[in-house]
């Protein structure tokens, strides 16, 4: 195992994505990520931080309205945002938040449960759908074990995924947009995707498997690696060899997450473990750089 991948293991088993402590207007420096997501709209791209929401619209960063939360696990769909983390300072939460849900972009939030029990670094959530996936990290009031589980009713129940076939530390989590017993995830030994709702998996590429995502067209999984370079590929789902794109020189360094734009379907953005961030007009033929090492552009 090289070094760079060992990086990689080390920094998904801490958990430690990108997240954003942010200055005035392009003064924006992201200091950790931990997720990256389109508004519904497809106006701005989101990135949670350590001190609330980093926000690329129309060319230029910003700090987003809102709590300053340490926004983890973080997801967005259709009609909500969903995330874990921690209070800011001085706002009298429970600590961790569990799983909370936003409906007007992260201005407020509505509280789902497991409140000062768990904070949740790996979730997923279903574009269409209601569905939530998360990986719990230890046993709760309505989380009895540990590993995938999921909820159809935001968080009101939650039911074991069984995970046969699924190996290697988890890494990454994606769920498809419009069916959610489809399910993908990345480990330190593979990209894995089920059908069953996590009950099985079938391993689709090697490892590690540095990010996952669903395309919104219902057809495609995206998903990052690393292999003495970092790697993205596209592959159709259950049928066909798998697309090898071309990323920007990024060293000893490779792809955390990835978010498409839900009006411009050619729009893509990555977000790599040392807190770059690029853009794609084109399915990710060519991509443009706005944020490097942490520093926005």
């Amino acid at each position: 195992m090289n070094r760079v991948t060992k990086c990689l293991i080390v920094s998904i088993a801490a958990f430690a994505g990108v997240a954003v402590a942010m200055g005035v207007r392009a003064q924006v420096t992201l200091t950790h990520v931990h997720g990256l997501a389109y508004s519904a709209d497809g106006q701005q791209l989101m990135i949670p931080s350590h001190h609330g929401l980093a926000v690329y619209r129309n060319g230029k960063w910003s700090k987003a309205p809102g709590p300053q939360h340490d926004y983890m696990g973080f997801a967005g769909t259709s009609s909500h945002l969903y995330s874990s983390g921690h209070p800011a300072p001085n706002t009298n939460l429970v600590n961790p938040f569990g799983l909370m849900r936003s409906a007007d972009g992260g201005m407020t939030w509505e509280k789902l449960g497991l409140e000062g029990e768990t904070d949740f670094h790996l979730l997923a959530a279903s574009w269409n759908t209601n569905a939530v996936y998360v990986w719990n990290p230890e046993p709760s009031s309505r989380i009895r074990d540990e590993g995938l589980h999921y909820t159809l009713d935001d968080g009101k129940s939650w039911r074991r995924a069984k995970m046969t076939g699924f190996r290697g530390k988890p890494i990454s989590l994606a769920v498809h947009p419009d069916d959610p017993k489809l399910v993908a995830m990345g480990t330190s030994q593979g990209v894995f995707e089920s059908s069953d709702a996590g009950e099985s998996f079938k391993q689709i590429a090697p490892g590690p498997g540095t990010a996952v995502f669903f395309d919104l067209d219902g057809k495609h999984l995206w998903y990052g690696g690393f292999d003495k370079e970092a790697r993205l590929a596209r592959a159709p789902l259950r049928a066909g060899p798998a697309a090898h794109l071309a990323l920007p020189p990024l060293g000893e360094d490779a792809v955390a997450y990835i978010a498409q734009n839900p009006a411009k379907r050619d729009q893509y953005a990555v977000a790599t473990f040392k807190r770059s961030v690029y853009l794609s007009m084109d399915r990710g033929a060519s991509w443009k750089e706005i944020a490097k090492a942490g520093k926005a552009k």
